[in-house]
């Protein structure tokens, strides 16, 4: 749970700026992003697979860039 307290000489604007950057890193958005609609198990798998294929196809990629240099 994300607690803000508020400091001496503070504006309101500072402390909700100070918020939003705590729940930005600790993912509290990007999880409510990903609950906002409902998925479904095989969809989440094939996006799960699709991602992983695209990143060991980059990792692939620099590797040969690398070997060529």
């Amino acid at each position: 749970m994300v607690t803000v307290y508020v400091k001496d000489r503070e504006s309101l604007e500072e402390a909700i700026r100070r918020f939003n950057k705590l729940i930005e890193k600790e993912g509290i958005t990007a999880k409510a992003k990903e609950n906002m609609y409902f998925t479904k198990p095989s969809k989440a798998r094939r996006e799960k697979m699709n991602k992983l294929r695209r990143k060991l196809e980059k990792k692939k990629r620099k590797e040969q860039f690398r070997r060529h240099r």
